[in-house]
């Protein structure tokens, strides 16, 4: 009989002790996320290098040229080495992204040095069945992974394409996690004048990026977090 009581006790007290573990995990998940937002957008501390490993993401239509603006400006000297990705059914937006190393770059050795081009799978097709979709979106997921792995990037730059979305999600992973602190900005499209995209809510409303700015007041309006920057195109 004692024996039988012992060993209720016994299972009680490793069930308990295994669900306090388990809260106290979620305790300091819980506050290193919330460290995280915190020191979202706040400046680096001084000492950091002085070049910052670049990835910068791509989109059909519109959204690469309007990221090759935005690079024009930036001092390629601090953003280097550059890594371009763009989806894997959009070659022309990195053939637009080799034009303008070509037309930046001093010498071709440097060119290569500092800049690299890469493609990543979709999630869903326009047309693909749901289906279908979550078999891509797992591959998808799972690309991405690899790419952050292997690039491990300081600094993020993207301006709606739906690709940057896993990227972010996973570099935000990392900084929870501690791996990487990856500084994520995000430039909504000019096209949106009166609402975000989808991706620029789900960046926005999950507080993953770091800075995000749109290019017209009524948007800043809307989203105060937001920083107006005024039309870059």
């Amino acid at each position: 009989m004692e024996e039988g009581c012992s060993c209720i006790y016994s299972r009680m007290a490793s069930r308990f002790s295994i669900g306090l573990l388990m809260i106290l995990a979620i305790v300091l998940l819980m506050v290193r996320v919330l460290y995280v937002i915190y020191r979202c957008g706040k400046p680096l501390p001084k000492g950091v290098s002085q070049s910052f490993t670049t990835l910068i993401v791509l989109g059909s239509g519109g959204h690469t040229a309007e990221m090759l603006s935005l690079l024009s400006v930036l001092r390629k000297d601090r953003f280097t080495p550059r890594f371009y990705i763009a989806a894997a059914t959009d070659n022309m937006s990195l053939q637009k992204a080799r034009s303008f190393e070509d037309s930046v770059a001093e010498k071709p050795a440097v060119k290569e040095a500092s800049s690299q081009f890469m493609q990543i799978y979709r999630s869903r097709e326009v047309g693909q069945s749901y289906v279908t979709s979550v078999w891509t979106t797992i591959v998808a997921i799972v690309h991405a992974l690899w790419l952050m792995i292997r690039i491990r990037p300081q600094v993020i730059l993207c301006n709606g394409p739906g690709t940057c979305i896993p990227l972010c999600v996973i570099a935000f992973v990392f900084k929870v996690l501690g791996i990487r602190w990856s500084s994520i900005f995000y430039v909504e499209s000019v096209a949106r004048v009166k609402k975000l995209s989808l991706s620029g809510v789900l960046l926005y409303k999950l507080r993953i990026a770091d800075q995000f700015f749109v290019q017209w007041p009524q948007l800043q309006n809307k989203y105060p977090r937001a920083h107006y920057v005024g039309c870059l195109m």
